[in-house]
C-alpha cells in the first residue's frame, strides 16, 4: 500500500508503475474519491465544531431561545449521521483501490509483461554431464521405493505425495540442516501455523487478487497459507518496534499448501508443483531505510545461495520483470535450479524486497532515534521448500544404478555417502 500524501505529490511515479506492472486500476477515480472522501470528513468536523459551538451556548441562552437551539443541535446531528453513512461508503471504496495500488519497481527491474521479460543476473555451479541415460526424479522414486504417488491419489487426489523411508526422513533433516545454517547467521527459527485469517492475507498482498490460489475453511473464517511470511508479516501487526530491536530475523517453517489454480496440465508429475509442501522462509523487519534493506535483500539471497551451493545444485539468478514480481514488489530475485531431467532451470527460490508496502497494510511500525514513528520494510526469500528442491537434487547427484550420492554436507545427517 502507498501512503496518499505520495499517490498525490507523485502522480506520474505511481501512473508509471501501474502500468509497468499491468495492473488495472483507474487512478483518477482513486484521487476523486480520495478528495470527496477529505471534502466530507472536512464538513463533518465543521458540523461537529458548530454542534459543540451551540452546546456550549446553550448554557447561558435565553430559555427562550432554548427549544430553537436544541432543535438546531439536533438538526446538525441528524445531518452529521447522514454524512457519515456516505462517508462510510465513500472509504470503504477508496479502501478497497488503496489494496490494488502496486508497489513502486525498482529502477534496475526489466520492464515487460511477465517472466518472458526477466533477465538471467548470473549461473552458478556446473551442469552434471552424465555417461548414462538420466533419470527423471520420479523414475528414481519408484525404483528405490522412496515414495507412493499412486495410491495417495486414492485418499487426497492429485498433486499430492507420500515420501518413504529414507527419502522421507532425508526430507525432514533437509529442513532442520537449513534451520541450523540459518541460525548460524542470527536468524530465529519459529514454527508457524499454516491456518491464518482473511486480513493476515490483506495484510501480504495475497488477498484480494488471489483467493482462488488458497484453501478455504468458511467454517472458521481461515485460510490455509502458502508460505510462512503470512503468518510472521501479522505476527507485530499494530506495534511499534523500538529501533534496538531491528532488525528482526526469522526462519519460518511451517506446511504449506496451494491450490494451484490456474496451473492444470502443468508439472503434473511428481514432485513440482504439489498442493501440500513444507516451507523453511527467511523473513526480515528492518528500519525503512534503503539502502539497509538492499543489504539485506543481499544477506537473504546470498543465504539461499550458500544452501544451494552446499547442497551442489547448479542454479541461476533471475531478475524479475515489473510484470512478474508481483503487486507490493520492490525487487524480486528469482533463483532457479538445474533440473536435469528437463533440461532447464526451475524456479526453487524467490528474493523480494517489499519496502514499506506491506507494512502499511499490516500496521507493522517502528520508533526512530527521533522518536518518530515510522513504517518498517520487510523482505522475505525462500530458504529451502520441499519436495521441490528434492527434485534437482536427487535428479543431479543420481548414479548409473539409480542410487544417488549425497553432497557431503548431508551426509553426516544421513550416515553415510549414499542415500
Amino acid at each position: 500500500m502507498l501512503s496518499l500524501p505520495f499517490i498525490r505529490d507523485n502522480r506520474a511515479v505511481v501512473e508509471k508503475a501501474i502500468a509497468d506492472k499491468n495492473v488495472s486500476l483507474d487512478l483518477d477515480a482513486l484521487l476523486a474519491l480520495d478528495g470527496e472522501v477529505r471534502g466530507l470528513k472536512t464538513e463533518i468536523d465543521e458540523l461537529r465544531r458548530q454542534r459543540n459551538a451551540i452546546s456550549d451556548s446553550f448554557k447561558t441562552a435565553d430559555p427562550a431561545e432554548r427549544p430553537a437551539l436544541g432543535a438546531k443541535a439536533k438538526e446538525m446531528g441528524a445531518k452529521t449521521s447522514e454524512i457519515e453513512a456516505v462517508l462510510a461508503d465513500k472509504q470503504a471504496a477508496l479502501d478497497a483501490l488503496m489494496l490494488r495500488l502496486p508497489g513502486i519497481p525498482w529502477e534496475g527491474a526489466p520492464v515487460g509483461p511477465d517472466e518472458s521479460a526477466n533477465t538471467i543476473v548470473r549461473q552458478e555451479g556446473a551442469i552434471p554431464s552424465f555417461d548414462f541415460e538420466p533419470r527423471d526424479h520420479v523414475a528414481l522414486l519408484e525404483m528405490n521405493d522412496w515414495a507412493d504417488l499412486s495410491r495417495i491419489v486414492n485418499v487426497a487426489g492429485s498433486r499430492m505425495y507420500a515420501l518413504k523411508g529414507r527419502l522421507a526422513m532425508l526430507e525432514q533433516a533437509l529442513m532442520f540442516w537449513a534451520q541450523q545454517q540459518l541460525a548460524a547467521e542470527g536468524f530465529t527459527t519459529m514454527t508457524v501455523p499454516a491456518l491464518a485469517r482473511p486480513q493476515a492475507f490483506v495484510a501480504t498482498g495475497h488477498f484480494p487478487g488471489h483467493e482462488e490460489e488458497a484453501y478455504a475453511v468458511p467454517a472458521d473464517d481461515l485460510y490455509l497459507a502458502g508460505t510462512g511470511e503470512i503468518a510472521l508479516t501479522s505476527l507485530h501487526s499494530g506495534e511499534i518496534l523500538e529501533s534496538d530491536k531491528l532488525p528482526i530475523l526469522y526462519a519460518g517453517y511451517s506446511p504449506c499448501f496451494r491450490r494451484e489454480a490456474g496451473s492444470a496440465g502443468r508439472d503434473v508429475r511428481g514432485l513440482l508443483r504439489v498442493h501440500q509442501f513444507y516451507k523453511l522462509e527467511q523473513y526480515v523487519i528492518c528500519e525503512d531505510d534503503d539502502a539497509v534493506s538492499a543489504e539485506w535483500h543481499a544477506r537473504l539471497l546470498a543465504n539461499a545461495e550458500m544452501l544451494l551451493k552446499a547442497l551442489e545444485i547448479p542454479y541461476q539468478v533471475i531478475e524479475a520483470s515489473t510484470g512478474d514480481m508481483g503487486l507490493g514488489k520492490f525487487r524480486m530475485n528469482d533463483i532457479e535450479s538445474w533440473v536435469p531431467s528437463l533440461g532447464k532451470y526451475r524456479e526453487t527460490h524467490s528474493c523480494s524486497t517489499l519496502h514499506d508496502w506491506q507494512a502499511r497494510r499490516a500496521n507493522l511500525r517502528w520508533r526512530d532515534g527521533d522518536r518518530k514513528v515510522r513504517f518498517v520494510h520487510t523482505l522475505n526469500n525462500t530458504a529451502l521448500a520441499s519436495p521441490r528442491i528434492l527434485v534437482p537434487l536427487l535428479e543431479n547427484h543420481q548414479q548409473a544404478d539409480g542410487r544417488v550420492k549425497l553432497p557431503k554436507a548431508l551426509q553426516g545427517l544421513m550416515g553415510g555417502e549414499f542415500l
